[in-house]
């Protein structure tokens, strides 16, 4: 009977080897990417300065340079533009092949162009995000974040000697070698261990977001969420200032930080808002606007849902690091590099265990 469970171990142990030598630098090369993610904004405020110093206009202003912009043959194909803030007091918009421009908020003349491929944050988030493959890589990062998971639950319980013993068998060793990589692995995969799965686990989430929503939502038994109205195809010019206005009054405690265009079959406005006490930072809040008339005819409040919806919502802004201050952000930074400190003390245990025999014989 004994020998059983030790051949779980033995698999177990060779499993969680090779996956991490394989598939753990993959892994430690995406967290990487996110540490520095992390600090993407104020990384691109320092690099453009010009940018962000500009005065923040009134919607009425931001509105005649919205139209300005979509009526420039660049913004054929646009679907949707994120607002000026006081952080960011331009326009953004992203264009095809995932590049980005930003237009100034008083005049819509366009300010700054940025490539994916070119622009070294760009790189890093398509990387981060997708593998730089698209959905594909998309599919890919959703296994290795989960063989991450694996890795993790295996190595602890690998370690595990007992509740008596636990303590003791994480204290670091410097001398040997073998001794020296194997405790520092084990020590940091078990003390970090709540920070990796919350980590790790959040960033699984966002590969299967919409599976992730949808059980949400079903385990909490919530019904569907209401879907915005079609509305005639815009046959004209819009009056955009008078949309943004429109949204404001409807929403005066919240926040417009973006529009979905209308589209050809549709003519239907979307306006991401984000209502007090919401962590993502363009909010998961919505109003439904006709153009035509300036008219809000609709909305769907996300401070409104139930459990399940509040806790998809609440997944991006904590891996993310939108909430949580400073502090936060720099545990996730943390958190982001430990799996390349495990691959590297992993793989020098590795190394030193492959050269005992050799060195004792």
């Amino acid at each position: 009977m004994a020998a059983h469970p030790r051949r779980l171990r033995r698999w177990l142990k060779t499993l969680h080897l090779w996956l991490g030598l394989t598939l753990g630098l993959l892994l430690a090369l995406v967290t990487l990417s996110g540490s520095v993610l992390l600090f993407e904004q104020p990384l691109f405020a320092a690099t453009h300065p010009t940018l962000v110093a500009r005065p923040l206009p009134d919607l009425a202003t931001q509105g005649h340079s919205l139209s300005a912009m979509l009526a420039t043959p660049a913004a054929r194909g646009w679907r949707g533009v994120s607002l000026p803030d006081h952080d960011l007091p331009v326009w953004q918009a992203q264009e095809r092949g995932g590049n980005r421009a930003y237009y100034d908020a008083t005049t819509g003349a366009l300010l700054l162009r940025r490539p994916q491929a070119g622009d070294p944050l760009l790189v890093l988030l398509d990387w981060h995000t997708h593998l730089l493959g698209g959905e594909l890589g998309e599919t890919v990062l959703g296994v290795v974040a989960c063989t991450g998971l694996f890795m993790l639950f295996s190595g602890v319980w690998l370690y595990w000697p007992g509740r008596q013993r636990a303590l003791r068998h994480l204290r670091p060793h410097t001398q040997p070698p073998l001794l020296r990589w194997a405790s520092f692995h084990r020590a940091v995969g078990v003390v970090a261990l709540p920070l990796l799965i919350v980590m790790i686990g959040t960033g699984t989430t966002m590969a299967y977001r919409g599976a992730v929503r949808n059980g949400l939502a079903a385990a909490f038994a919530e019904p569907a969420r209401p879907r915005p109205p079609k509305t005639a195809p815009v046959q004209g010019p819009v009056d955009w200032a008078a949309v943004l206005v429109a949204a404001q009054a409807a929403a005066p405690d919240a926040a417009i930080t973006r529009l979905m265009l209308p589209s050809k079959d549709n003519g239907t406005v979307v306006a991401r808002i984000r209502r007090p006490g919401e962590w993502n930072p363009a909010g998961r809040s919505a109003l439904w606007i006709d153009p035509r008339t300036a008219t809000v005819i609709g909305g769907d409040d996300a401070t409104t849902l139930g459990t399940g919806s509040r806790l998809a919502n609440a997944l991006f802004p904590i891996h993310s690091a939108a909430v949580g201050g400073l502090t936060w952000r720099i545990v996730a930074c943390v958190g982001g590099l430990l799996p390349t400190f495990l691959l590297v003390t992993g793989v020098l245990f590795w190394r030193r265990r492959l050269k005992r025999p050799a060195a004792t014989g």
